[in-house]
């Protein structure tokens, strides 16, 4: 809570200096708007990567069978759910674009011309080397080699090499939680940056209206999820759904405050196992589990965010483009494993990938502090339903 509340001072602090118009503090806070930007955009693209191959290189050792396969069926199919309501608000609702001037510098659109075809799209993004993606900043390509990697690395035999090459991706991916940690001490600057900057440079009407209408989709697909679709897939079990979320509570509480499901999973697994009644076996393996891959608020915040980045880029979103963007939500979703503000980055990483105005994620910055909260209760509430399902089946 503490935290918090730094975030709301740094926010008004922010707002005011903007408002003032003072040219030198104009000047400060968009550099450090730029600094935080390129810091946030050099942090996504390895974030992601690593998070999706050390996610499915542990599938191979986390057991098989039944309560597997029926783990990772209630997991895609909650947060395919999550990611569709999310779409259909964001269709309905439409938040207005930003005004030009909310964000520096607005990336030429990557929308396939005339003469482009998509199969000549498809076979740009199939990688020909490991170098060159890594070099162009190709989120899609690099998507594609880590899901190879991290599905390769499941299957291969446990061997005293592979365990070796996981430990050093593991230790990449400590190393990299390290630097988010570091520039997560930060943050409070970067708010109040990101608002100067955005309190400066347009009118506050214009600004409320576009990101309030941002903000309630992501709210209102969060409700309907939490509220609506998750306690139909128990309905449809047979499980009463009011039942499991007061058992749960203490669990999606804690979540709601702490904003990570890896800091909750203890809380989560003694609620699931003494407070509803799941048995040892299947907390103790599904929850984990869905710790790493059960993201429905995340999905949600993915394909919301990269619609409303992409449309005030300019990009012509056709029906075919919002259904690749819910299906590459989904996966990203999945393979945000545990990264501290994962969504968030991952996010940045697909938006910097197809020169979207990256830009547009520092004025989402100082609400997703919000966003993060209600997300991480979902998250934990979700995973509280897979296990009770998963159980009920097994």
């Amino acid at each position: 809570m503490n935290k918090l509340l730094l975030w709301i001072i740094a926010l008004g602090t922010g707002l005011t200096l903007g408002l003032l118009g003072v040219g030198w503090v104009n000047a400060v806070t968009d550099f450090v708007a730029v600094i935080y930007t390129r810091l946030f955009k050099f942090l996504s693209v390895p974030t992601i990567i690593l998070a999706v191959i050390t996610t499915l290189s542990t599938f191979g050792t986390n057991g098989t069978g039944k309560i597997l396969g029926r783990t990772f069926l209630y997991t895609l199919l909650t947060t395919v759910a999550a990611a569709l309501v999310a779409v259909l608000l964001f269709l309905w609702i439409s938040p207005e674009n930003l005004p030009v001037e909310a964000f520096s510098v607005v990336a030429e659109p990557t929308n396939l011309d005339e003469d482009s075809s998509y199969y000549a799209h498809i076979l740009s993004v199939i990688p020909d080397n490991f170098v060159k993606p890594l070099l162009e900043g190709n989120v899609f390509s690099l998507l594609i080699i880590a899901f190879a990697v991290g599905i390769a690395l499941s299957k291969m035999p446990n061997s005293e090499n592979k365990q070796l090459l996981v430990k050093g991706l593991l230790g990449c991916q400590e190393l990299l939680f390290f630097l988010i940690r570091g520039l997560m001490h930060t943050l409070p600057l970067a708010i109040l940056a990101f608002s100067a900057q955005l309190s400066a440079q347009m009118t506050a009407s214009n600004v409320a209206e576009s990101i309030g209408n941002y903000v309630l989709v992501i709210l209102a697909a969060n409700f309907l999820q939490f509220f609506v679709v998750l306690p139909a897939f128990l309905l449809i079990k047979g499980i009463n759904p009011v039942y499991v979320l007061k058992k749960m509570f203490p669990a999606v509480m804690m979540a709601l405050f702490t904003k990570s499901s890896a800091a909750t999973l203890p809380v989560t697994m003694q609620s699931a196992e003494r407070r509803l009644g799941i048995r040892r076996n299947i907390a103790r393996f599904v929850l984990p589990l869905c710790t790493t891959v059960n993201m429905n608020g995340c999905a949600a915040f993915i394909v919301v965010t990269s619609l409303f980045v992409m449309k005030n880029g300019g990009f012509d979103i056709q029906p075919e483009s919002i259904v690749l963007w819910t299906a590459i939500a989904v996966f990203a979703a999945v393979g945000n494993a545990g990264v501290p503000m994962g969504c968030y980055f991952i996010t940045i990483s697909l938006m910097s990938g197809i020169g979207a105005p990256v830009a547009v994620m520092g004025i989402i910055l100082p609400v997703y502090a919000v966003i993060d909260m209600i997300e991480t209760a979902e998250n934990v509430w979700s995973d509280s339903c897979v296990a009770a399902m998963v159980d009920h089946d097994v």
